[in-house]
Formats: structure tokens, C-alpha cells, sequence
């Protein structure tokens, strides 16, 4: 047997663990023998060809949903998880090394083992961690449920032996003991004690802001503040999310790594003697893409992989393929509404399309490739080797992919804590009510105002706000700066659009909903990004092909499906021809949505392609035995 983890620290959480499931058990009341209703219980399941691996990532998944959306937390609870599954599995495998616990155990059936250990596991890893969430009745009932269908007794608590189920046991509680001082600050609810903004809350419903720094975060304050999920939240005024998530325990990030662990260098900034038309061109940007958003301007768009996706990493300069390499037929075009497109992406990346988090998202699509793989024949690491039946391809994939997610969401919000900087409605309203940038012989010049654009960034002028012009409805405003955008939150979203019209700069804000507006931590770079290139590098190394199941991956979007305003009249289908072309595109919406400036996209791109690759390799490691036991 290889060297066991200590555990002194375990049993106690297994205690606590059992009480807050509802099972109040003593260790010597627990053992190892299951109950006489277990022995003869018959599994049930919704989806019985689901792997078991596969029935708690979705358990996973079905709990980020009840939780408020922090991606940092729940990207580390994706990881955790899918490493205790995967040492479940490694203890019955010659070859395989653990990440937390590495054992070598063996069953007359190890297949029947393997599931067992993999759920007392990541049962008791999921409860610890999601019964704080506000819906953790909902979650935790469904996690004791899923042990009923799948037949085994939570009462059973005992760390010691060698049974399987005390193996999970055991796992889970070094998992739990060990992550306590992982730099996350789990025991205060993630809360970074020493964090203060530097500047005062944009309070949003009110023209304008003051800024100490416009080149650092922002909080906004709402009159009510409702998570991405729909959750409420108590406070009226944001609180950065995760500054200190830098310095947290990563899977394959290298262990010299600085501060932040991986570092592009600062953003654009306001002011600064080699970046300050960078910053003012990047915050037009999030203009011009918000001036899309208008489903009824007739402007159409491409949106299949003949003429979007194949940019060169960290770029916009992809212009699509000619074929599809793996049916050597033309990709057919898929016209569509830009405004819709637009507005589509924004929504559907912003959150999953069950507001399940980034790496939740991520999750989700790679069941959906794994189920088309499957389809189509044996699975097999990289595209070749031999065969995988589900539960091993599961969580293999399940450790390299969350492994790579939650190194992503250290290295992003290393960034985001280090260099703590602005979001475009700041940006744009700080700069916005200075004035233009442009020309000083001009009327509003302000060395810290917006760039002047034509029929995008205007001053407001007698002649332009004359009756029936363009600034019509701002000729109250003549020498302020004026955007054309999208319009804001229609007074019935349901039934409305906001469109795209003339309004101050001062009033910007994105594409969001009213309750939330942008996500409560810093802008550079985004986590979206980062998360969906790691992702989509793990996707393309252990599928063995860059491209999705047949060259085309999609995914439909209803008509009137939308949640921020009405829409879309027809059906919207995504498409991508690459995993990368996908992450792309996740970064890309962040820009439609007002939640990021290209700089925060591109970089986010190239730091989460690092962790992919980083944390494949060491994924990798684990499954030949080449990473060292211990």
C-alpha cells in the first residue's frame, strides 16, 4: 500500500459534515457495513447512462445554481471535487497517482468500488461546502437523494479501513482539512479582510460618478441588488469578490509563481504616456458594440464559422474557415440579426445558460461534446490509445478540466486583485462628463474626456439638438458629450426593447440587468475569458481535435428567450467550429454586454491558455503515474 495522507484533522470534519446533512452519527456507531435497506436497495436514476462521476458534476452544477454566483469559489469547489473523484479512482489503478490522497487499494469488484469511494467523497466535499449557500436546503437535499438512488447510507462516517466507502470518507476529509488554509479564507466566507476601493460607489441610478483613481474598481451602488441567478442580496453596494484569490492553493500553477501568479502587465490606463489612446479607443469600443444592439436595424451578420472564429490567440483578427476539415464540405452560412446576435451572446455567455458560472458553463459543454464523442465511438484520451468506458473518460476529464478552471480563476483574479482596475461604466461616465479628448481648439476639451467619434461620440451642440435632429431629446444638455447606445432597460422587458438611441454619456450603462449591472470585482482581465481558453485547451487535448464532434458545435437559442429585454423574434443558433473559436466568442460577448474593454478579453485569453495547457499536462501526470506519489 502506498503511504497514506494524514488525517487528524479529517475526522472531525467527517463529524460536523454528518450533523449538517442531517445525520447525527458517533464514529463508533458508524462502520462499515451498510444497512439492512441498503443492501437490498435498487438504483434509480433520472439518467441511468450517466456515469456516477457524471452524477455528481452534475450534482455540482445543480448546486452552483443555488448559490450565489462567484466564479472563484465555485470553480474551486468544481476542482476539489472532481480531484476527490479522482483519487477515488486512482486508489484501484496501479498506475494513477492522487492528488490529495494517494493509495493503492484493492476490491474483488473494483469497478463497484471505485463508485462507491467516488460518492461518499464527493458527497461529503459538496455538503460541507454548499450548505452556507441560500438555497443549501435544495442542495443538500438533492445530494442526500442522489446517495439514495445510488444506494448508499450516509450514516456510514468512518475514515478508517479500508472499505470504500472509508476511503471516500478519508478523501474528502483531507480534501476539507487541507483546503482550510489554502489561502482562500473558506472559514470567513472568502472575504479578503484588508480590501478597500479606493473609490466611492457609482451610484447608478444618478448621472455621472466621482472617481479618486479612474484607473481603479468601482463598486456601483443599486437600489436593489439581485445576483445573476435571480438571488437577492442584502446589500445595496458591491463588495469586490475574491482580491485575495491569487495567493489561493492552485493544481498545476508553478509553486514559485509571483504576485500575480501569472502576470501580462498592467492595463491600459487613463493618463498614462504609452496607453492612454489605447484606453480612450477601448472604451469607444464597448460604444460601437453597444450600438448594435438594436434587433430592428436591419444590420445582419455571419455568425457561422465561415466567416467568425480562427483568431490567432489574443487577437480579433480570425475571418472564419472554408471547409470544415472533418467533412471537407463548406461551412453554410447562419445569417442573423446583429442586434439579436448581440444580445443573444451577451446572454447566453454571461452567466451559463442555467446560471451555472463560467467554469459551470464549461462543465456543461464538455458533457454535451462527451455525449456526441460517445456517439460516434470509443473514447479515447487524445483521440487515440486504448478505449475509455464513461467513468474513467469522466474523471479524467473532470480533473484537468476543473483543474484548469480553478487555476484560471487564480490567475485572473491575481490580476484582478493586483492591478484593481476600472469597468467601462465608470470609464465611460468619468470621461463622459469631462468632455472630449480630441481637439483642444474644440468646445468640452478635457485631456481626461472621451475621443470624439462621428455618429458614435458626439458633444451635444445648439444646431445638433434642434428639433428633429439627432440630439433632439438632449437639447437640454448642449456641450455634453453624447453616446449612441443602447438606451437602457425598456420600462416593460418582457414585452420591449431598449434599443439603440442617443443618450448622455453620463448615463451610460451596459447591457445588463438594472438589478445588476456589472459583476462585483475589477475588470483586467476577465475571468470569462481566461476560464473558456483553459477549458477549450483541456477540451482539445483529450478529445485529440481542436474542432467540436463533426467540425460544428451549437447551440439553439429560443425565440423570446431573452432575459434582459424582450427577444429574439426568430431562433438564434451559435455556432463554433473549434473550442477555441467558442472561448473566443465567450470573450467577445463580455464587450456586446459592457462588462469588459478588449485589453481585459485578450489577455484573459492568453492567461487561461497557460493554465489549460498547465493543467493538462500535470493532469496527464496523474493518469500514467509520472507526477511523483506524495
Amino acid at each position: 500500500m502506498r503511504t497514506r495522507t494524514a488525517i487528524a484533522l479529517g475526522v472531525a470534519a467527517i463529524a460536523v459534515i454528518g450533523v449538517a446533512a442531517g445525520v447525527v452519527v458517533s464514529r463508533d456507531q458508524a462502520d462499515d457495513v451498510p444497512s439492512d435497506s441498503m443492501s437490498t436497495c435498487v438504483r434509480t436514476s433520472e439518467h441511468p447512462e450517466w456515469s456516477v462521476a457524471r452524477q455528481w458534476n452534475e450534482a455540482v452544477l445543480a448546486a452552483i445554481r443555488n448559490d450565489f454566483p462567484a466564479p472563484t469559489v465555485h470553480a474551486r469547489n468544481l476542482f476539489h471535487s472532481s480531484a476527490a473523484i479522482w483519487d477515488a479512482w486512482a486508489a484501484y489503478d496501479p498506475v494513477g497517482v492522487g492528488v490529495f490522497v494517494d493509495e493503492d487499494l484493492d476490491a474483488d469488484d473494483i469497478a463497484s468500488a471505485r463508485e462507491e469511494a467516488m460518492s461518499y467523497a464527493a458527497y461529503r466535499i459538496l455538503v460541507e461546502r454548499y450548505l452556507p449557500s441560500p438555497e443549501a436546503e435544495k442542495s443538500v437535499t438533492r445530494l442526500d437523494e442522489l446517495m439514495g438512488e445510488l444506494c448508499y447510507d450516509t450514516a456510514i462516517t468512518t475514515v478508517d479501513g479500508d472499505s470504500p466507502a472509508a476511503l471516500g470518507n478519508r478523501i474528502a476529509a483531507t480534501v476539507l482539512a487541507a483546503s482550510l488554509e489554502d489561502g482562500s479564507n473558506e472559514a470567513e466566507r472568502y472575504v479578503a479582510a484588508d480590501y478597500e476601493p479606493v473609490n466611492p460607489p457609482l451610484v447608478v441610478d444618478r448621472t455621472g460618478t466621482t472617481m479618486n483613481d479612474p484607473n481603479r474598481w468601482q463598486p456601483l451602488e443599486l437600489e436593489v441588488m439581485v445576483a445573476q441567478n435571480g438571488l437577492p442580496l442584502d446589500e445595496t453596494v458591491q463588495t469586490f469578490v475574491g482580491p485575495h484569490w491569487g495567493v489561493v492553493t492552485p493544481f498545476a500553477l508553478p509553486e514559485d509563481r509571483g504576485d500575480p501568479p501569472l502576470d501580462p502587465g498592467p492595463p491600459p490606463m487613463l493618463g498614462g504616456p504609452d496607453t492612454d489612446t489605447t484606453f480612450k479607443q477601448q472604451a469607444n469600443d464597448v460604444v460601437r458594440y453597444s450600438a448594435t444592439l438594436d434587433p430592428e436595424s436591419g444590420e445582419t451578420i455571419d455568425i457561422s464559422p465561415a466567416s467568425q472564429g480562427n483568431s490567432a490567440l489574443g487577437t480579433y483578427d480570425g475571418t472564419g474557415r472554408d471547409l470544415n476539415p472533418l467533412t471537407a464540405e463548406p461551412y453554410t452560412p447562419n445569417i442573423v440579426a446583429h442586434g439579436d446576435y448581440g444580445r443573444v451572446s451577451a446572454e447566453f455567455w454571461a452567466d451559463g445558460p442555467a446560471s451555472e458560472t463560467p467554469p459551470g458553463h464549461w462543465n456543461t459543454i464538455a458533457n454535451t461534446v462527451s455525449d456526441e464523442l460517445e456517439a460516434l465511438g470509443p473514447l479515447r484520451i487524445g483521440g487515440e490509445g486504448p478505449a475509455l468506458d464513461r467513468l474513467e473518460w469522466d474523471t479524467k476529464m473532470y480533473l484537468a478540466l476543473n483543474g484548469a478552471a480553478h487555476d484560471s480563476a487564480i490567475s485572473a483574479w491575481g490580476v484582478k486583485g493586483h492591478y484593481d482596475s476600472s469597468r467601462p461604466i465608470s470609464m465611460l461616465r468619468y470621461m463622459g462628463e469631462r468632455g472630449q479628448s480630441s481637439d483642444p481648439s474644440q468646445p468640452s476639451y478635457d485631456p481626461d474626456g472621451l475621443l470624439l467619434e462621428s455618429d458614435l461620440v458626439e458633444v451635444v451642440t445648439d444646431a445638433s439638438s434642434a428639433p428633429g435632429e439627432r440630439h433632439a431629446a438632449l437639447a437640454d444638455h448642449v456641450g455634453e458629450i453624447a453616446l449612441r447606445s443602447w438606451a437602457g432597460t425598456p420600462s416593460d422587458p418582457e414585452t420591449d426593447v431598449g434599443g439603440v438611441d442617443w443618450i448622455l454619456a453620463a448615463d451610460w450603462v451596459p447591457y445588463q440587468r438594472p438589478t445588476f449591472v456589472t459583476p462585483s470585482f475589477a475588470g483586467y482581465v476577465s475571468g470569462h475569458s481566461a476560464f473558456s481558453r483553459a477549458a477549450a485547451e483541456v477540451l482539445t487535448s483529450i478529445t485529440g481535435s481542436e474542432y467540436f464532434p463533426g467540425g460544428l458545435g451549437q447551440w439553439r437559442i429560443e425565440p423570446g428567450s431573452l432575459e434582459f429585454e424582450s427577444g429574439p423574434d426568430d431562433e438564434v443558433v451559435l455556432q463554433w467550429a473549434t473550442y477555441g473559436d467558442a472561448a473566443d466568442e465567450a470573450g467577445t460577448s463580455r464587450l456586446y454586454g459592457g462588462i469588459h474593454i478588449a485589453a481585459d478579453d485578450l489577455r484573459g485569453r492568453e492567461i487561461g491558455y497557460q493554465c489549460g495547457q498547465g493543467a493538462w499536462a500535470l493532469a496527464v501526470g496523474h493518469y500514467d503515474g509520472t507526477v511523483p506519489s506524495g
